[in-house]
């Protein structure tokens, strides 16, 4: 059995190696065959060494050259290095696996037919204090949206996951990854897979450590790229891919309008005020419960506005470009968030 393990990655020189070794410290079976692929960005923060080091010690990794820097040609050029094998494993660079993660996701696929695709639960890392405070935030349901798979609490069927495995089979049904979406390539790719037949499992006994981003500018760019993009796929299947992508947006919009009730009186601006009201009880209250110390109140209900307000505006900037304007996307919001 042959399993190929892609890695999109540029500029990870401080995860790059706790990510490999995770890898090639999995209890798989000696039964399968495992080649990892870094394909790499063109990276100049010293990842390229790192990667180049650890190939004295295994042979069966490779550095795969992504000249043009975006997500979704990475998973494409390592999933064409790797050849036609029988499972394709995808894992951020700064995704650090479960030694269970490869063995289980391999488990599921060859038991159950209907499952295309397995991924596991999410556990959030950080390196400073603004990381924290996001990894906090990113861990529950207000923050990320109920049904999110970073919120799950038990195995089940959902409609997408992150670091996913797939029978190589699937590329060959469905197509590969659409390199025209550099945010929400994977999420597109998950409901192809739906619309296909296919299943999408969360396996909460593997799992992953994810090092989020440590500073708020960069969630923000990150969360207004997610809504911007969602767009984009919804207009590629002309259809909205999940409910829970228009909660943001239409805060948002609820929010930009609300002004405009004051022209019809005080009372009709203090009952529109009642959504707001009530979303602000909310924030403080999940901001309460998920603080460790009350100096994390103010932080943790920034990253919850940030999270929020970030995708709903990039959410309406899409519709506005996308829709109405009928635009292809914007080279701006092609630059990624690190």
């Amino acid at each position: 059995m042959k399993l190929s393990v892609v890695i999109p990655c540029r500029n990870e020189a401080p995860y790059i190696e706790e990510c490999l070794h995770a890898i090639y410290a999995s209890d798989i079976s000696d039964q399968v065959e495992m080649s990892v692929f870094v394909v790499d960005g063109m990276s100049d923060d010293g990842t390229r060494d790192k990667v180049q080091a650890f190939k004295d010690s295994y042979p069966s990794l490779q550095l795969v050259d992504n000249e043009k820097q975006l997500t979704p040609y990475a998973f494409n050029l390592g999933i064409y290095a790797g050849g036609k094998v029988d499972f394709v494993q995808i894992i951020g660079a700064r995704h650090i696996i479960s030694s269970n993660y490869l063995s289980k996701c391999l488990e599921h696929l060859q038991r159950d037919e209907r499952i295309w695709c397995v991924g596991g639960r999410i556990q959030n890392e950080y390196l400073n204090t603004t990381g924290e405070i996001i990894s906090i935030a990113m861990g529950t349901a207000f923050g990320m949206g109920l049904g999110n798979f970073r919120t799950l609490t038990k195995s089940g069927f959902t409609d997408t996951v992150t670091s996913p495995m797939y029978p190589y089979w699937v590329f060959e049904k469905i197509g590969f990854f659409d390199e025209t979406l550099v945010r929400n390539q994977d999420d597109d790719f998950n409901f192809r897979v739906e619309k296909a037949g296919g299943k999408v499992y969360y396996e909460h006994d593997i799992s992953l450590k994810y090092y989020v981003r440590g500073n708020f500018e960069g969630l923000r760019r990150q969360f207004f790229q997610y809504g911007y993009w969602k767009v984009f796929v919804n207009r590629k299947h002309k259809a909205v891919t999940t409910v829970r992508q228009l909660v943001p947006p239409l805060f948002v919009l609820y929010l930009m309008l609300l002004p405009i009730t004051a022209i019809l009186g005080v009372e009709s601006l203090l009952l529109a005020c009642v959504p707001l009201i009530l979303y602000l009880i909310l924030l403080s209250y999940f901001s309460f419960s998920a603080m460790k110390s009350p100096k994390q109140l103010g932080p943790i209900m920034q990253t919850y506005l940030t999270l929020h307000l970030s995708y709903g505006f990039g959410y309406l900037r899409g519709i506005i470009e996308f829709l109405l304007l009928r635009k292809d996307p914007s080279d701006r919001q092609k630059r990624m968030s690190r």
